[in-house]
């Protein structure tokens, strides 16, 4: 495929290939963010697609007759980027939900700080785990897994081949569902800790009512908090390396529920 060449079928197929990459690529918490120029995240993208694109194969890829035809395919591509990337953000998502519980729980949920990359406001505890994550995430070389799973997408879904059916929505709706699943595991072991303390302040608040048990409560909290915290780096790099691991299936599932090929 000659790109410079101007067929139009493989002009549209590049295209094509650059808008699946540059969708999943900017929804990546350690690409999308503000922290990265834009001229350097289209640089990379355009980089990225066309090393990927002339070791791709896209049977059955013709150039539409219509001006809505090929909106139509744009448009395809677009929503399989944001699934696709939507797929990656329900780890990261998952972390940052259990994190604002354990924030919540330990009496933190007034103290907030801006994350540099995303410009949004996130409980402390959070954003420590979020960047934890990515962090893990980058060097157990989840990124290169992660590209090796958008160009095996193109095995299942060539460009414009995208087709909504029943299956794809249900595989969406699972994987969000386990994102809270994952929540709730990754906070679970400090909650089950910080409620020990709420009961045991409470029988003390019982046994002997003239201390002052709200006082004494938060320092204790945050300290036990922070304690069973750092239990949780082994356990997130597990479900991190394990999430890595399974990738790749993860597409070939949800490709194969989009896909006309099924392999």
């Amino acid at each position: 495929m000659d790109l410079f060449g101007f067929n139009p079928d493989s002009i549209l197929s590049f295209l094509l290939t650059l808008f699946r990459v540059s969708i999943v690529l900017f929804l990546l918490p350690f690409f999308g963010g503000q922290s990265i120029p834009k001229t350097v995240k289209a640089a990379l993208v355009l980089a990225l697609s066309a090393a990927l694109w002339p070791q791709l194969s896209f049977p059955g890829t013709m150039f539409p007759g219509t001006g809505t035809g090929i909106v139509l395919m744009l448009l395809g591509e677009i929503i399989l980027g944001l699934m696709l990337g939507l797929l990656v953000q329900f780890l990261f998502g998952a972390v940052q939900f259990g994190g604002q519980i354990i924030g919540f729980q330990m009496g933190f949920s007034m103290v907030n700080v801006v994350d540099p990359i995303t410009g949004t406001s996130n409980a402390a505890t959070a954003h420590f785990l979020y960047m934890c994550t990515m962090l893990t995430f980058l060097v157990l070389n989840g990124h290169l897994e992660l590209l090796n799973a958008v160009g095996i997408s193109f095995k299942y879904i060539p460009p414009g081949g995208l087709l909504l059916t029943p299956g794809l929505s249900k595989h969406i709706l699972e994987f969000s569902n386990l994102m809270f699943i994952l929540a709730i595991k990754i906070a679970a072991p400090v909650m089950a800790a910080l409620f020990l303390v709420d009961l045991s302040l409470a029988l003390i608040a019982r046994a002997a009512p003239q201390m002052h048990v709200l006082v004494l409560g938060f320092p204790i909290k945050v300290t036990v908090g922070f304690f069973f915290l750092g239990f949780l780096f082994t356990i997130m790099a597990n479900y991190v390396s394990d999430f890595i691991g399974l990738l790749s299936e993860i597409f070939r599932t949800v490709m194969q529920a989009a896909g006309p090929n099924t392999f």
